[in-house]
């Protein structure tokens, strides 16, 4: 008698755990069971703070975009160590660089590399207050210009002055850091480097008219791809399924901001909401058409145009050796 009620409550207990597995495999199909649901969670660092550029991966994420790829997305400040040095060391997946400093970069063996255009070409210039008369590169002489430092800055300068036979030995060129432009340019200096979508768009808000001379209206060779998405070589060989994921999302979040910018500044408010709301707004519409412009498709990247501007850098003294452009960038992981 015993006998026979340990083998019932045996095949009793052996049911119920086959029908508690049975229960819990049919949850798993759930679309909202939590073990269904797990995100692959990633991290994309900016290059400053949110702005216009940034647009479409606050987009991606306010819309969902990211879950619906199955990533969890944390956007996030560079900090002193910077978005390049973090992606390139694997301390994050995904950021926001430019050309040339992915071209700097390469050449020095770091292994980062881009994977996406945000903007299709260059939009920033030399900006001056039209009091200043400052025309063309050959109005730069006997001016004072306020930049950050970089040799790349002095280079720039020369290349577009030699096209009108101008000295760049006439330019005094003051390192001004981080001091807004309208600040510097009312003080000490009289022309700058902007990006017309953001510091261009303020002037015009503050009713401040200003000169631009756009660098690619004297150079083809200048006109590279900033900012950039970028992860490294390790995340391409070992992830390439997350990235193409990111990508897609990022994707959609970039074509949000094209087809509705109005919209899409409200998202970048929403994140960032210390952000002056008429800015990003005139920001946004200024940009949204600007994004993917002439390319078949939003963050395509051409090597001609990573050739031309790395031949430059090089024939500038501006790299050790020259760059294997090919290996810099990649359209693999865009989505089709």
């Amino acid at each position: 008698m015993k006998k026979i009620w340990l083998i019932t409550l045996l095949a009793l207990f052996f049911i119920g755990g086959c029908g508690n597995a049975a229960k819990d495999n049919a949850d798993l199909n759930e679309p909202n069971h939590p073990e269904k649901e797990a995100l692959d969670k990633v991290t994309v660092v900016l290059d400053w703070t949110p702005n216009t550029n940034h647009t479409g991966l606050y987009t991606a994420q306010e819309n969902g975009y990211f879950e619906e790829e199955g990533l969890e997305v944390e956007i996030m400040m560079p900090g002193e160590a910077g978005a390049d040095q973090l992606v390139a060391s694997g301390k994050a997946e995904f950021g926001v660089s430019y050309q040339e400093g992915v071209t700097l970069a390469r050449v020095q063996g770091v292994p980062l590399v881009s994977i996406a255009a945000i903007i299709q070409h260059n939009t920033s210039g030399f900006a001056s207050l039209a009091e200043k008369n400052i025309k063309s590169p050959k109005d730069f002489e006997g001016k004072s210009y306020g930049g950050w430092g970089s040799p790349i800055e002095r280079s720039v300068i020369e290349s577009l002055m030699k096209q009108e036979n101008a000295d760049v030995e006439k330019v005094s060129i003051v390192n001004i850091g981080d001091t807004d432009f309208f600040t510097a340019v009312r003080q000490d200096i009289d022309f700058a480097w902007i990006y017309y979508g953001w510091t261009g768009v303020e002037a015009e808000i503050r009713g401040e008219d200003i000169n631009m001379v756009y660098l690619t209206d004297y150079s083809n060779n200048l006109d590279y791809y900033t900012p950039v998405l970028t992860t490294n070589e390790n995340m391409i060989e070992e992830n390439p399924e997350t990235i193409k994921s990111f990508l897609k999302a990022v994707a959609k979040g970039y074509q949000f901001a094209i087809q509705q910018p109005n919209e899409a500044a409200d998202i970048l408010l929403k994140a960032a909401p210390d952000l002056d709301a008429e800015l990003v707004k005139k920001s946004q519409e200024w940009l949204a058409p600007k994004y993917q412009d002439d390319a078949d498709k939003w963050g395509l990247q051409k090597q001609e145009v990573w050739e031309n501007y790395a031949n430059w850098m090089f024939e500038n003294g501006l790299l050790e050796k020259e760059l294997d452009a090919e290996k810099a960038f990649t359209n693999e992981f865009l989505p089709e």
